[in-house]
Formats: C-alpha cells, structure tokens, sequence
C-alpha cells in the first residue's frame, strides 16, 4: 500500500469518525431539545418549576443530553477540521470555529439548565423560583435561537469545500450552503418580529443535508482526490 492510499484510508477513519459525532450531535439534539425541553420547560413558569421538581431524573437526563449535544459539536467541528484542512484550509478553520462557536452557544443554555434545576430544588420562595426560572428558561431559548446563526455558518463551508473539492456529491454541497442560508434567513425573521409559519420551511434544506452528510460520511467517507 503505497502513501497515497494510507492517507485515502487515514481520511475515510477520520470521516467515519467525524460521522458519528455529527448522527451523536443529532440524537441527542432530538431527544433533548425536540422531545424533552417541551415536556419540561413550558409556557407557565410555575408549572416549569413543578416539573423540575416532579421529574428531576427526567430533568437531569435533559441536561446531560444538553453535555451530550456540546461535546459531539465540538468533536464534530475537530473532525471536519481533520478531514478538510488539507483541501482547504481557510474554508476547513472557518467550519471549525463556527461549530466551536455554536456549541458554545449551547453551553450558555446548559448553564441556564443546571441553575434552573438547582433553584427549583432551593430554598427560596415559590415565587422566587419562578421568576428566576422564567429567566433562566427565556436564556436558555435565546441561546438556541442566537446559537442558530453558528449553526448556519459552519454548513456553508462545509458546502463549499464538498463542491469546489469534487470529493462528496455535488448536490450534498449545494443543499448544505441552501440550508445554511436557510438557518440564517430564519433566525433574522424570528429576531425581526416575523412569525410567519413558512419560516419553519426554510432550515429544511439543512436537515436534508445533514443526514446525507452522515450517511456519506458513514458509507462512503470521502472521494480520493483526482489527479
């Protein structure tokens, strides 16, 4: 096996890898903050408190799927860095460190999370908690929100690179730099007071590519480069 082949086979180990961080990322992401946030932090911050006091196991799972979410983005971000750097170092370095950045997005929600759930279980006043809770839930939500722009980010490089590369199908770039805009237009709209249902329409490109980049990354890893 001669250099170029065992860089080929180090590059498809890594890929693998860097796939399951990202399916890791969007397992506990579903779990979390699509299935467990609703059943947890509501509407009526009283009723939030009575849940984290009720259902503190369930509680606790949330915010360690929140630990979860963290460090595969972080893992994740290494990863594409590892795998790209050498394609295209610029583009690789930005999807880093705009998925570094929105885990650390994510980790100011955790921090909301783990207050939220030591003041529920406090000692101060049920109207105390409630209010410091609804806080905490409102910093929480915000860091997912503004953290969406970081999310947006790190796919448009990652796009770029698969299409100016030519080592991962061309249209799996172009849905991933669609999606990407898509999170960003998104999260403009909702920031700017525009609640419009079809707003939920825009980020689907991006779960669309995110999936294909998990499986291409699992079955396939990456194209060796032409000569």
């Amino acid at each position: 096996m001669n250099s170029t082949e065992v860089q080929q086979k180090d590059l498809i180990n890594t890929a693998r890898l860097t796939g399951v961080w990202y399916l890791l990322l969007a397992i506990a992401g579903m779990l979390g903050f699509l299935l467990l946030h609703p059943k947890l932090y509501v509407d009526d911050p009283s009723q939030t408190v009575a849940n984290l006091v009720e259902h503190e196991m369930l509680a606790r799972i949330r915010l360690l799927l929140e630990f979860a979410i963290i460090v595969a983005q972080a893992l994740a971000a290494a990863g594409f860095y590892k795998l790209f750097k050498d394609i295209n170092p610029t583009a690789s370095w930005s999807l880093a460190a705009w998925g570094m950045m929105n885990a650390a997005a994510i980790m100011i929600s955790a921090i909301a999370m783990g207050c939220a759930l030591s003041i529920a279980h406090g000692d101060h006043t049920l109207e105390g908690k409630v209010m410091m809770i609804k806080l905490l839930d409102q910093i929480a939500k915000n860091s997912w929100g503004v953290g969406s722009l970081f999310f947006g980010l790190w796919l448009i490089p990652m796009g770029y690179i698969v299409i100016s590369s030519k080592r991962m199908p061309l249209w799996l770039g172009r849905v991933l730099i669609l999606g990407g805009i898509g999170y960003l237009v998104s999260t403009f709209l909702k920031y700017g007071g525009v609640n419009a249902s079809w707003g939920d329409l825009l980020v689907i490109p991006a779960t669309i590519g995110e999936f294909w980049m998990i499986i291409y990354l699992f079955i396939f890893g990456i194209r060796p480069a032409k000569n």
